[in-house]
């Protein structure tokens, strides 16, 4: 089991100064990857339903500052030696293809291998129309195609396309990307159609967790996901259980000096031993990676001590149980 967490994207701890120390400390906690959200402008007015909330409201909308995901990365990269970089998730429709696919080759060779792209379609219909990207009600066939365009043009000696959003013929892509045959890709989400993506498509799988229709918060959740999961990989010609799987550890909560959780209904909350137990839940479930929920991310956090003090918690007191 590896374990990551979600950096924050706004609020006092999204600056170059916490957010390099911030992935520095991770590297040395022994954490195993990092991981950056994708937006990249934020409309005043929303009226599009936010899929990973009750409300249908997204919490990020009363501050609008958010720093840019793929050049965050690049400067996290040199600031860190060993912990991986993961896209999480990029919404792909948001960039051309042949751009994005060479910033992240780029960014594959400067930080020697060390990306993991994590995809997903969207869900913000007027960011999309602020981008002018290819229509908002066809994300999901964008999507597909361009994972394809990315895959041919990281491995192709001579890459050409001919597809419905993307064509190109008669071009040299160089550098390739370290990792071969390419950066694993983690398709996100939890829906039909984002586990048929998965299978068709993806080296993993990385469900939030919170989905209103297709929650996989608890280890009953997400074991009918993985499931659904590996029925689609039987019909993609794969072998079941063959993605790497990445969930989030939503609800975390370290009951320190051996405090217990007075309720069953948060899966990861209690002290060490109850957290490393249903850790070890998620593990026999096929789970690969797993990514506490940490104070800090979204501006959750008032200093960063705050998060540090989570984060070596966790990789003191969780991590040497499982």
């Amino acid at each position: 089991m590896k374990f990551g967490f979600m950096l924050p994207s706004r609020g006092p701890l999204a600056g170059p100064k916490s957010l390099s120390v911030i992935a520095q400390r991770g590297e040395e906690f022994g954490y195993s990857f990092i991981m950056f959200p994708d937006h990249i402008v934020m409309p005043r007015n929303v009226s599009s339903q936010y899929p990973y909330s009750q409300s249908g409201v997204f919490p990020g909308t009363d501050n609008s500052e958010t720093m840019e995901q793929l050049t965050t990365l690049a400067f996290l990269a040199g600031q860190t030696n060993s912990i991986r970089l993961v896209t999480s998730v990029m919404v792909v429709p948001h960039r051309s293809p042949v751009v994005t696919a060479k910033v992240l080759s780029t960014l594959d060779v400067l930080s020697q291998g060390r990306v993991t792209v994590g995809v997903g379609t969207g869900w913000l219909e007027e960011e999309f129309q602020t981008l002018e990207t290819q229509p908002f009600a066809e994300r999901g066939a964008v999507t597909d195609e361009y994972i394809q365009v990315f895959k041919e043009l990281w491995t192709s000696d001579n890459p050409q396309f001919d597809g419905k959003f993307c064509r190109f013929s008669n071009i040299d892509f160089l550098p390739k990307p370290v990792q071969k045959p390419h950066p694993p890709i983690w398709v996100g989400g939890e829906g039909r159609r984002a586990i048929r993506r998965a299978a068709r498509f993806g080296d993993g799988w990385q469900p939030l967790g919170n989905n209103n229709r297709f929650p996989t918060a608890t280890a009953d959740e997400l074991a009918e996901g993985l499931r659904r999961l590996d029925t689609e990989l039987e019909r993609a010609g794969r072998p079941a259980g063959s993605l790497e799987v990445t969930s989030r550890m939503l609800g975390y909560d370290l009951k320190k000096n051996g405090g217990a959780s007075s309720s069953g209904q948060v899966a990861f909350a209690g002290n060490a031993d109850q957290i490393a137990s249903e850790v070890h839940r998620f593990q026999d479930l096929g789970v690969d990676n797993l990514v506490p929920s940490f104070h800090g991310v979204a501006g959750l956090a008032e200093s960063l001590d705050a998060m540090l003090a989570d984060m070596e918690d966790f990789a003191n007191e969780v991590m040497p149980k499982i």
